[in-house]
């Protein structure tokens, strides 16, 4: 069997959580580095979109280190908040990543659009875009997106971010009681993943 050339991959993302689930995803065969290997902070993301702020992160961190880079820039979009906090979920949860803080946003929010929201179904989507830089002539992108629900509490001490509050469709457990391995193969990242897996 063909032993493809070791390379290096910078996963452009200054999140533990999100570099270990990404590290997971990609081949063994590759070495793995992140931003801090390099001493690069994150770039300012102003993009309207998932997509747009990938592209942004990937093409900053391929051109500083020189290498191949895959950013991912996902979030939270609860229907009832208008989709809120979506592309500005990292950011609810202030400079600190204080992620307790955003899920009482959160909360906060749904009680004041309808003090009732705990008795009925509130609708809600994790969304992953993904982007390849450097890999191919052109980057490659690709979105993974799982419906669920947001949870009554934080349930859970698994994941990161928004977990603890959302449950995917057809479970009854949020990400945050389901094992890593189990959310690993369902979620949204992954679900993104599979779309470009080919090209590696």
């Amino acid at each position: 069997m063909f032993k493809k050339k070791i390379k290096e991959i910078v996963i452009g993302s200054n999140n533990e959580g999100k570099i270990k689930e990404i590290k997971d995803l990609l081949p063994k065969y590759y070495i793995i580095t992140s931003p801090k290997d390099y001493g690069l902070k994150s770039p300012r993301e102003n993009g309207k979109t998932f997509l747009k702020n990938s592209l942004i992160k990937a093409k900053y961190f391929s051109k500083k280190t020189g290498k191949i880079c895959i950013a991912d820039d996902s979030g939270l979009e609860v229907k009832l908040l208008n989709n809120q906090p979506g592309i500005y979920s990292a950011r609810w949860a202030g400079k600190k990543s204080n992620f307790d803080l955003a899920i009482s946003k959160i909360y906060k929010k749904l009680s004041a659009y309808d003090k009732n929201w705990k008795l009925k179904k509130i609708k809600a989507r994790f969304i992953c875009a993904l982007t390849v830089y450097g890999l191919k002539k052109n980057p490659i992108q690709s979105i993974g997106i799982i419906d669920g629900k947001i949870s009554k509490k934080k349930l859970g001490k698994n994941g990161f971010g928004y977990d603890p509050i959302f449950i995917p469709e057809n479970r009854r457990l949020t990400f945050g009681q389901i094992s890593p391995k189990l959310k690993f193969r369902n979620d949204h990242r992954s679900k993104a993943f599979k779309k470009i897996k080919k090209f590696f």
